[in-house]
């Protein structure tokens, strides 16, 4: 998608497009910078400068917070509508970024730069309720997230996981433990308890699975 073509789509996937002065309108349209990424690319890393609030038409980013080891935990994703709360963050605390983006398909993304995120903040009352709501959301996320790596058993959070994520999750095992906050050795370990019951059929890259009722049970025991 070239990017006059993702300035067409905007108003579709960002409704608060509309709430804008159309003075407001031309300026975003001109300011926006776009960007195409691969699946796998490295949207913004750890301790970089952020250039801008991205609002992403396209295509789906994954935010980690990595640990010295290399373990890694998934914050949130963002999807095709939304911007991205770190990013918001950063800007307005004149700070670098706290952890990474990697895009999980292939991103179109719109760019607005520091200067005219500030500006459109200030001036425009459906801009900040947009962003601020998003906030609203996300933190809401965090902290279940906190919640659940905090109090809950991984064998029920796995469980819960694979319910989501399924029948067919085509995931490495790896990938499967770094959104959970855990190690590959442990969740191997809790994969093949629950294969050993006949709930799932693991593969090379691959879980399939087989009883949703068992999973289901075992996800709400916590």
């Amino acid at each position: 998608m070239n990017k006059a073509d993702a300035l067409r789509t905007l108003p579709e996937r960002f409704p608060v497009i509309r709430q804008l002065s159309p003075e407001q309108q031309a300026t975003l349209s001109e300011a926006l910078q776009w960007r195409e990424a691969p699946a796998g690319a490295v949207m913004f890393d750890d301790h970089q400068p952020c250039m801008g609030f991205p609002l992403l038409v396209e295509g789906r980013v994954r935010v980690v917070k990595s640990a010295p080891n290399g373990r890694e935990i998934v914050l949130y994703r963002v999807e095709p509508g939304e911007g991205c709360i770190l990013s918001g963050g950063c800007l307005l605390g004149h700070s670098d970024y706290s952890a990474r983006g990697l895009a999980e398909r292939d991103v179109t993304v719109l760019s607005l730069p520091p200067a005219e995120f500030s500006r459109l903040i200030a001036a425009s009352p459906a801009f900040r309720e947009f962003v601020f709501g998003m906030y609203g959301a996300r933190l809401a996320e965090v902290m279940e997230l906190v919640e659940e790596v905090a109090f809950r058993k991984l064998d029920t959070r796995l469980a819960q996981l694979l319910i989501h994520r399924g029948p067919v999750i085509t995931e490495t095992q790896q990938r499967l433990a770094d959104e959970l906050g855990s190690v590959r050795e442990v969740v191997s370990r809790v994969l093949r308890s629950f294969e050993e019951r006949g709930w799932i059929q693991i593969e090379r890259e691959r879980v399939t699975v087989r009883d949703m009722m068992a999973l289901t049970s075992l996800s709400r025991a916590a």
